[in-house]
């Protein structure tokens, strides 16, 4: 059984489904881990990963998102793995108000989604390339993994991520990639087959 460690439940709810659709048990162990202060996701991920393994003592995996603003004033690329910490993903009214001038609203998501079997790290990716509305629209959602779909618009779309339908969030037309599915594809095809 694969145990996901983090201690966003909302990440938990957006991964759980695809692994049921996979039929792979899913575990969750809820846990908050120590982000190293550098914002560089990969390395972020990675030793998260190993805490997680650390403290569980069994192959597990971890997942982290960065939250890129493309002109972010003074700030190009701001808060990237910093949007938590920097309070950019929990104070939406204030990112509002921050690109209040800005024109060029262009974001993306940058998922990264780490496994660690005690031996190797294995290392996802997944992108989402949108655009931040000018207010809040939509509900938060329990799959949500942040306020931050109250905001973003994916590319090929009129609605944020939390004014999406079940089914609209399932068949988007952005050509976002997905570190979770990447991963889902590689254990069952490869690191399953090779155990």
């Amino acid at each position: 059984m694969l145990t996901f460690v983090t201690g966003n439940y909302g990440k938990y709810v957006s991964v759980k489904n695809k692994f049921s659709e996979s039929q792979i048990n899913l575990n969750y162990y809820k846990c908050d881990l120590e982000e190293p202060n550098i914002n560089d996701i990969d390395f972020i991920s990675k030793t998260k990963a190993y805490q997680a393994y650390e403290k569980i003592k069994k192959p597990c995996f971890v997942s982290d998102t960065g939250f890129y603003v493309e002109d972010y004033p003074n700030h190009p690329n701001y808060p990237g793995a910093f949007a938590k910490r920097s309070g950019v993903s929990t104070n939406i009214d204030q990112l509002l108000d921050t690109l209040k001038d800005t024109t060029n609203r262009h974001a993306y998501f940058l998922d990264c989604l780490t496994f660690y079997d005690g031996q190797k790290f294995y290392t996802f990716y997944g992108r989402s390339e949108g655009t931040i509305a000018f207010e809040k629209r939509g509900l938060s959602k329990k799959e949500a993994k942040s306020n931050l779909w109250l905001v973003f618009i994916p590319q090929n779309h009129h609605h944020t991520l939390a004014e999406m339908t079940d089914e609209e969030l399932n068949n988007r037309h952005d050509n976002h990639t997905s570190a979770t599915d990447l991963f889902l594809k590689w254990y069952l095809n490869e690191y399953q087959k090779n155990k």
